[in-house]
């Protein structure tokens, strides 16, 4: 070791040359180096005190561990040098003017100083700044960082960075993750010197650094290279995790200013694309995730104004975004949090920024867009800068090439006391006169904003010619709401600077004489000013204007005589002609000055010098959207300089009541379409919304015409013809889902005076009873029923789908027009409900009616099947006159409205001042609300209207000469049906074919009629009469006639006793019973006429039945002109319906029409030109719209608007469609009328003369008897057999779905790249390490293979390159406690020291200096970071490990190993020396992560060396790879996809357990199979959750290893939740293997195996007891015997898994005889013979025994039969024959077979016993 001590006496110390030496251990004291040359030397450990450098040359020199104490350096010259380990101490020493060049990887500079370079104040301690760039090396396309550290702790500093030429950014701590740079210097190889500053307000302190920025590559060179070099870098920094608003602001800065640069027109094309790109990328980042400081907001701001410098290289879509994105940015920084003056000066730049780019646009844009997006920018600036300034402060005035803008925050007093201008030599200036007081806010300042533009940002207004400054002033509170100042009795004064250059054309007039001049008038609305100065004051004259003439006296535009009234000469000279006085004349006046002088005095000896100025002020009506004068005017201080304007009212940026939506131009079509190519988006939509249309309104027309058969009522084909009482049914289907039916339905009507025959409810023209359908029905019967109390419905259970739900029923009588309402909404099903096909419903009240459920109902379905636009559109009623296809067209017209009205309104910029209305949770503005009545207003009227017409169109009427011919045709109709109908013979053939046995039969049908006017039953004459050779038809006739005889005597007394009680209707009813009987006679008397004398006994018998019958008619008429003197041409009830029986050829039965709707026909040509024109008219300006918004922007409104479109449609409209229900069934509580006019009723197809007409007399009864209950309960055992059996078909698919989405899952979770992964670091880390290692090997394995292999060849990356090292690595130890354990005492004297095992509760936890020496310096707290101080597992952020002998906490003593391999030699190093490791030591883990981004897996290293205390460390090694990044790839959505069906299946499975456990409830949990699938449920959500937690914690460890990239990455609980959710998958997988044996029960043998089990339960626990006791032990004992010995017995546990591989024959018996053979052998022999050989085959018989007990005595479950069907399904579905084990003899599902009945019946025995089911008393 040498000693240099002033070492100038010793030597010369100056120009000397140092070169290749080595200076180790040396001390350089008081020494002064000067202009030496210090070359590839080595200084190490030296320490350098006092000494002077300067004007010294250092180059390629190495400093390692040396000390800088008090020294000067001056003038030097640092290349190329490395400074390891060097300490600069914190006393006063001089840095100055010394240059440092990096070019190794990373250059650290350390340099002094003791007083600031500025004027700030200093503190008397010195301070020092180290600085690092890195890389040293890159291009303008690359990311530099930058980290600043300071010898002092630097409160509040703020560090910022800059070149020669420019600023590049601040920041508040000192490390820069990113920055980019600008070209370096090309003389000096591209070297650029960067000035870092630190700064408080006590100090500042600044350094150089140099680094080499060279431009973009070759490849870069060109316009596309450029663009591919972007993108590459945006990726680049994405994959970093580095990409943010700021860095993407810093690179498009340098690359816009490199595509400024160029000017090759022939690329031009190619850089507004690359334009367009970067901006789009700068909008997703900045919206994705905005800026959050002012510095951000300035890079971003800084890097858009280069990128917008080029208005010809931008589309007009590119320019909007750029307006839009910098009113965002003004409304981030408008958020952020201003608290310190530095805060303050860092927002007022990122203001400037945002101003200089608003302007850049401003200056090239015409779009109303663009304006309205700059204009909002610009007033949410000046509300940021107002939000920065206190009362009185001074103004705040931003100063840029196109605008200037001033805010000042004041008392209100002093508004007029100055001028307000940000200028006042080149702006405009505003002075305010007095304000009222009661016009401002009590004790409240007021904000002034002051804006200045030198481009009319309303150009694309052509309006106005406005040129030249414009200023705008406005008065607002503190929370930003307008002051409105107006109708002022004092003219505000502005003053406006006129553009420079104008020509100014002065006339110099002598007055001697006539004098003229000529003035040319550019503009209608200019000010004429004419300023003059005399050559002597004052000089009277008059001046004569005139407009393209000369003026004379008489003759003139305007005259004035001079000088006027005033105080200035300016005043009194200047003559001030509005566009009033010029009368709006424009072009060329003459102006005629005549001298004014005294009597006899000719001419006058002086000059006039004139000066015409044009002139005008205008403001900006945002109304109307126009310039307007209106309160404003020209002053006479208006000069060729400056316009002077006088205005009573400040509204240039005034608020209106309106918003005014975007505009368009319709004139500019033919330009907006050339654009198509560049942007479809909005055109193709709306052609596809027509096509659309089109194919919608041909499936309407189609639905339209199937909905006039289905609104066609049905004349039931079983109707008797002699029956004339007619009623309407109308039967409505339910809404649920299989409410249609497809059974052959009967009712049967229920009244007071007597039942209907049962009707079956069918036609055969169109389907009936479909879902949401109302069937109309006539029905009819022999007279009136009286007051109906019920109804009978049942179906024969046949079809498809037999099940049917029944709505309502409304019955009416069509003689009186009375109701009935029959409120069913039940099943008629075998399988639902309460499982019957026959029920009978009984009439329902006003109060069943008025129900809120009923109500409620019925509301809500008429108002979505009619009410609602758009469903009713699917679901219109089949009778309503608004057709399918007007309704979808209103549908189209209003879709397009609504696209027309939210283009016009989209992206408005908000105003910053509007109030906010607060409703709770609710918010919005008045802007807001304004848009929305707004649009409301021009859509919903026109549409409204639309609606409204066709809904009210009165259907077109016929001609009238049509109309004549159709009455007459009527009327001849009705007589014909009436002659028909009354008189003998209609029934009959025209053939006159005719027997006795139908005679018999009609005789029959009449004595049914007596018996039903008698309310009393009549035996069956089937075993009276024979057939018509056998029965005597005199004797028939004459007891029939009897029988009417006695029954009319009887009805006549009664009619005597009670005569005053008899009502009119009860007469009405008796006389339409009588009538009925009439006819029947008359009919039988022309059948008996017809017939010959032949068919009877005898011709005597033939003329005494025609008399009888002649005579019973006879007594009838008697009857009727007695009872109610009708005409027996007309029976009564018929004159109720006069037209009723009106019927054409087509056998169409039509009730009156009435009248309906207010509108005649022929507005429906109106309302489908509303349809038209609307529809075009929006779809037209829509698209224009679209086109003029450009791609991005429209791509953005179209989403908005089919997002909020379908959320209206499903959501809104429903809900409110259901509120109004609920009003309705509440309040109002009022039934709506059913409507049946223009009903049209048609018959079957039969004519009157077909041969079967007699057929329809008589019907097949089969049908209208209800099912038998022995039939209904076969059918239920059918259905039932039928559910199961595709229960458990849906159970297998549904279960082979399930397990296959659950594999997908797990499967999708792992990689098979994992393994290899792990294998090659395990192999790699691994490689030549020894069973047993010392400490000293340790340490050798831990700088050699180690470090090897945790810094590869490759910076940053571990082994071959391809894994990147995920921060720092960290080597972790964990001690135990000196003297932890108790020592013999005999031993006390040879071993001084005892350290245990490991053990939590003796871990040491306490905090060393190095050397683990106890500290002493208690009050001095030490680093966090220090190897020597305990840290927890919080601290950590590690979690316990399991070793392969203890537990191990997570936390320890932790040295991180560095960035590098020089860093972590060093460090290892220095722990070796200070024997970091020592006999505490009991276990070193080296733990690090690493991500493969070749197979996209993170892999997470726990490398173990641990000790029991004996010297001698054993390896172990965890490694655990995991995703956390999904891939991009298609198998990442498809997996994606699989999660998601996966959860629904769960959601399924929970459904269904839910039901179960309702169902059972806690029989529930006695089932396995229950239990298996709650386990499976369980599992499935905590899987769920695990796989968000693991989620949750790997987004944030990446982050925080994003934030912290020179730090240890902790990913350890993320791996442990990733093990975790691996587990739970495992087990699932499991559990649903084992739930095919569940599904397997449908095999009989695997169903003979399970129940084998059940049987041999209780004897398989008993033996599993048994031969658990047993492996335990022979556990223990082995374990007792060998465990000090053999490996495989060390543990309790080991010896148990030894036991049991023994049984399975995986056993070492060497291993235990070299031991004690005679043991061994008696141990493990006895062993085999009791487990083997005696418990396990006593286990088996047991198994095999019951199994023999089940084959015998097995009984067939249900399921069997249920797979019978199945499988009989399955086969007659394919077209196979299934052949059964065992005949089956059971019907087929549908029972429709089982319904026959007996043929044999005769209809009159039907009839009686339908009597004796239906006939009700008279009590």
């Amino acid at each position: 070791m040498q000693c240099y001590d002033n070492l100038e006496p010793c030597s010369n110390t100056n120009c000397n040359t140092f070169t290749s030496n080595s200076f180790s251990s040396n001390s350089f004291n008081s020494n002064s180096f000067s202009s030496n040359s210090f070359n590839s030397n080595s200084f190490s450990s030296n320490s350098f005190n006092s000494n002077s450098f300067s004007s010294n040359s250092f180059n390629s020199n190495s400093f390692s561990s040396n000390t800088f104490t008090s020294n000067s350096f001056n003038s030097n010259n640092f290349t190329s040098n490395s400074f390891n380990t060097t300490h600069s101490a914190a006393t006063p020493s001089a840095a100055t003017s010394s240059a440092v060049t990096a070019t190794t990887p990373t250059t650290t500079v350390a340099l002094t100083s003791h007083r600031a370079s500025t004027s700030r104040p200093t503190t008397e301690i010195s301070k020092s700044l180290s600085c690092i760039i890195s890389p040293s090396t890159g291009t303008i396309l690359d990311p530099y960082s930058i980290t600043c550290t300071s010898a002092q702790l630097c409160l509040n500093c703020q560090y910022c960075f800059k070149t020669e030429e420019k600023h590049l950014l601040c920041s508040k701590n000192g490390v820069v993750r990113i920055l980019y740079l600008p070209v370096g210097d090309s003389r000096a190889e591209n070297k650029l010197l960067i000035t870092a500053t630190a700064k408080n307000r006590s100090y500042e302190v600044s350094t150089t650094l140099t680094t080499q920025v060279l431009d973009a590559t070759t490849n870069s060179s060109s316009v596309d290279g450029l663009s591919s070099a972007v993108l590459n870098a945006v990726d680049k920094l994405e994959s970093e995790g580095l990409l943010s608003a700021a860095s993407i602001g810093e690179l498009f800065n340098l690359v816009a200013e490199k595509l400024n640069s160029k000017t090759d027109e022939s690329k031009k094309k190619n850089r507004q694309k690359l334009r367009q790109k970067m901006l789009d990328l700068m909008i997703g980042i900045v919206n994705k995730s905005p800026t959050q400081t002012p510095e951000e907001t300035q890079v971003v701001a800084r890097g858009l104004t280069s990128l917008i410098q080029k208005d010809d290289e931008l589309s007009l879509s590119a320019q909007i975004d750029a307006a839009t994105l910098f009113a965002n940015l003004s409304l981030s920084v408008l958020d952020m949090n201003v608290s310190t003056a530095e805060d303050k000066e860092n927002v007022i730049n990122a203001a400037s920024i945002i101003v200089e780019g608003v302007g850049v646009i401003l200056e090239y844009s015409s779009n109303k867009n663009i304006s309205d997006a700059l204009l909002a920018a610009l007033r949410i600036i000046q509300s940021t800068l107002l939000k920065t300034m206190t009362v009185n402060e001074g103004p705040i005035i931003i100063q840029k090439p196109h605008i200037s803008l001033l805010v000042n925050r004041v008392k209100h007093e002093s508004l007029h006391k100055g001028s307000i201008s940000a200028n006042l030599s080149s702006q405009p200036t505003f002075s305010l006169p007095q304000l009222p007081s009661d016009m401002f806010p009590s004790d409240e300042p007021v904000d002034v904003r002051m804006l200045s533009l030198d481009k009319n940002p309303f150009s694309w207004n052509e309006k106005g010619n406005i040129s030249g400054l414009m200023g705008g002033l406005s008065l607002t509170k503190q929370d930003g709401s307008g002051i409105p100042v107006e109708n002022l009795s004092e003219d505000i004064e502005i003053l406006l600077p006129r553009p420079a250059g104008e020509q100014v054309n002065t006339s110099v007039l002598d007055l001697g004489n006539y004098s003229t001049t000529a003035i040319d008038v550019p503009s209608a609305d200019s000010t004429l000013l004419l300023k003059m100065v005399p050559s002597v004051d004052p000089l009277p004259f008059k001046l004569f204007l005139g407009y393209m003439n000369y003026p004379t006296d008489t003759n003139y535009v305007a005259m004035t005589e001079m000088p006027l009234p005033g105080t200035t000469q300016e005043e009194r000279y200047t003559w001030l002609l509005n566009p009033t006085n010029l009368k709006g004349n424009t072009g060329l006046h003459y102006l005629v000055v005549r001298p004014i002088v005294g009597p006899g005095v000719k001419s006058i000896n002086a000059t006039l010098s004139i000066t015409p100025i044009t002139s005008s002020c205008k403001f900006w009506n945002e109304t109307l959207l126009d310039w307007k004068d209106s309160g404003c005017k020209v002053g006479v201080k208006t000069t060729h300089l400056v316009t002077q304007c006088l205005c009573n009212h400040l509204t240039f940026f005034g608020s209106s009541f309106f918003v005014t939506p975007n505009l368009v131009d319709p004139s500019r079509t033919a330009e907006l379409f050339a654009t198509f190519a560049e942007n479809p988006v909005v055109v193709c939509f709306v052609g596809a919304l027509f096509v659309t249309y089109l194919l919608v309104v041909v499936w309407a027309r189609r639905k339209d015409i199937k909905d006039t058969v289905k609104v066609k009522g049905t004349v039931l084909e079983d109707n008797d013809p002699m029956d004339n009482y007619r009623y309407l049914l109308c039967v409505c289907t339910g809404h649920r889902i299989g409410a249609s039916t497809s059974s052959q339905v009967v009712v049967t009507l229920l009244g007071a005076d007597g039942n209907s025959k049962p009707h079956h409810l069918t036609d055969p023209k169109k389907p009936v009873f479909e879902r949401g359908a109302v069937d109309l029905f006539l029905l009819t019967t022999p007279s009136s029923l009286g007051e109906l109390q019920g109804i009978r419905l049942w179906h024969d259970n046949s079809g498809n789908h037999p099940a049917w739900f029944v709505g309502n029923v409304l019955v009416q009588d069509l003689q009186t027009e009375q109701k009935w309402y029959f409120l069913c909404n039940c099943w008629l099903a075998i399988d639902m409900g309460d499982c019957c096909l026959d029920k009978l419903f009984p009439v329902s009240t006003e109060m069943d009616l008025k129900k809120f459920s009923n109500l409620f109902f019925m509301k809500t379905a008429k108002d979505f099947s009619d009410g609602h636009l758009w469903f009713s559109v699917i679901s219109r009623p089949p009778s309503s006159n608004f057709t399918c296809v007007q309704r979808v067209s209103c549908c189209f017209s209003l879709l397009l409205c609504t696209m027309l009205t939210s283009i016009m309104f989209y992206g408005i910029p908000t105003d910053p001042s509007d109030q906010v209305m607060d409703l709770g949770h609710f918010e919005f503005t008045w802007q807001q609300f304004m848009v929305g009545v707004q649009s409301s207003l021009i859509m919903f009227p026109i549409n409204i209207l639309i609606v409204s017409v066709f809904r009210n169109i009165r259907p077109r009427e016929s001609s009238c000469c049509q109309r004549k011919t159709k009455k007459a045709s009527r009327r001849q109709q009705k007589s014909s049906v009436q002659t028909t109908s009354l008189k003998p013979g209609t029934t009959t053939s025209s053939t006159g074919s005719c027997t006795l046995d139908t005679i018999i039969k009609d005789i029959a049908r009449i004595l049914q009629s007596l018996s039903e006017t008698a309310k009393r039953n009549i035996p069956s004459i089937k075993t009276e009469f024979g057939s018509g050779k056998e029965t005597d038809i005199n004797a028939v006739l004459a007891e029939v006639e009897e029988f009417l005889k006695q029954n009319t005597k009887s009805s006549n007394d009664t009619q005597t006793t009670t005569q005053c009680q008899l009502s009119a209707e009860g007469i009405e009813k008796k006389s339409n019973k009588t009538q009925h009987l009439y006819r029947q006679m008359c009919n039988l008397e022309k059948e008996l006429s017809l017939m010959d004398t032949s068919s009877f006994p005898s011709p005597h018998s033939f003329n005494k039945a025609l008399k009888q019958v002649q005579g019973m008619k006879s007594y009838l008429e008697d009857q009727l002109f007695t009872s109610s003197h009708l005409d027996l041409d007309e029976p009564k009830h018929e004159k109720f319906v006069p037209e009723h029986d009106t019927s054409n050829d087509d056998g169409v039965l039509k009730k009156k029409p009435q009248r309906r709707g207010f509108l005649p026909w022929w507005f429906i040509f109106v309302g489908w030109l509303l349809v038209i024109g609307t529809s075009f008219v929006s779809g037209f300006f829509t698209m224009l719209y679209g086109l003029k918004f450009g791609k991005e922007r429209s791509i953005s409104w179209l989403v908005s608007m089919i997002v909020s479109f379908f959320q209206s449609l499903l959501f809104i409209q429903p809900l409110k469609v259901i509120c109004l229900a609920v009003f309705f069934a509440l309040v109002i509580k009022r039934v709506d009328e059913e409507d049946f006019q223009n009903v049209v009723f048609e018959r079957s197809g039969r004519k009157s003369g077909d041969k079967n007409d007699k057929q329809t007399r008589h019907w097949d009864y089969r049908l209208y008897e209800p099912p038998p209950p022995a039939d209904i309960e076969r059918m239920k055992r059918n259905k039932i057999m039928e559910q199961k059996a595709f229960a458990l078909l849906s159970e297998i698919l549904i279960y082979m779905g399930f397990i296959w989405m659950l594999l997908l899952v797990a499967y999708g979770q792992r990689d098979p790249n994992a393994f290899l992964l792990k294998q090659h670091i395990r192999n790699s880390f691994t490689n030549s390490v020894p069973d047993s290692m010392t400490l000293q090997d340790v340490f050798t394995w831990a700088n050699t293979t180690l470090l090897q292999n945790l810094f590869g060849e490759y910076p940053g990356f571990i082994t071959d390159g391809n894994s990147k090292l995920v921060g720092n690595a960290r080597v972790r130890q964990l001690r135990v406690q000196q003297n932890s354990c108790q020592i013999a005492s005999f031993m006390l004297g040879l071993v001084p020291d005892c350290h245990a095992l490991y053990s939590w509760e003796i871990e040491d936890t306490g905090s060393y200096e190095a050397g683990w020496n106890h500290s002493v310096k208690n009050n001095i707290s030490e680093s966090a970071s220090s190897p020597w101080k305990y840290q927890t597992e919080a601290e950590l952020r590690s979690l316990p490990v399991w070793g392969q002998l203890v537990l191990y906490r997570g936390g320890g003593f932790v040295a991180e190993l560095g960035p590098d391999i020089q860093n972590a030699s060093s460090t290892l190093e220095y722990l070796f020396h200070n024997k970091w490791l020592d006999k505490y030591t009991r276990a070193v883990f080296v733990e690090f992560t690493v991500y493969n981004a070749n197979v996209n897996l993170f892999c997470i290293a726990t490398l173990l060396m641990e000790t029991l205390a004996v010297g001698a460390f054993q390896f172990y090694s965890d490694l655990q790879a995991i995703g956390l990044y999904t891939s991009t790839g298609g198998l990442y959505f498809f997996v994606m996809a699989s999660e998601i069906i996966y959860l629904l299946f769960i959601l399924y499975y929970m459904f269904k357990q839910v039901k179960l456990l309702k169902q059972h409830r806690w029989l529930y949990f006695k089932s396995k199979w229950n239990l298996l699938e709650l386990s499976i449920i369980l599992l499935s959500w905590s899987a769920t959750a695990v796989f968000i937690q693991r989620t949750l914690l790997g987004n944030r460890d990446v982050k925080f290893y994003q934030n912290h990239k020179d730090q240890f990455a902790s990913f350890q609980e993320t791996a442990a939740a990733d093990s975790v959710l691996q587990y739970l998958v495992a087990f699932l997988v499991l559990l649903s293997t084992v739930k095919l044996w569940h599904l397997l029960r449908l095999n009989p043998k695997m169903n003979l195996v399970t129940a084998a089990l059940n049987r041999a339960w209780n004897d398989i626990s008993s033996f599993l007891l048994i031969i658990v006791i047993t492996l335990v032990a022979y556990s223990v004992a082995s374990n007792v015997i060998y465990g000090w010995n053999i490996s495989s017995y060390k543990t309790f546990l080991a010896s148990l898994l030894t036991i049991i591989s023994l049984q399975i024959g995986i056993f070492n018996y060497d291993e235990v005889l070299d031991s004690h053979p005679a043991l061994g052998g008696l141990l493990f022999g006895s062993c085999i013979v009791f487990m083997t050989f005696v418990t396990l085959n006593l286990f088996i018989s047991v198994i095999l025994v019951s199994l023999n007990l089940e084959q015998m005595y097995h009984k067939p479950s249900e399921e069997e039969e249920i797979v019978d069907l199945l499988l009989n399904k399955l086969c007659n579905l394919f077209g196979f024959r299934y052949k059964s084990e065992k005949d089956p003899m059971e019907p087929d599902g549908e029972g429709s077979s089982n319904l026959t009945l007996n043929k044999n019946r005769n209809i009159l025995t039907n009839a009686s016993v339908e009597d004796n089911i239906y006939q009700k008393s008279d009590n």
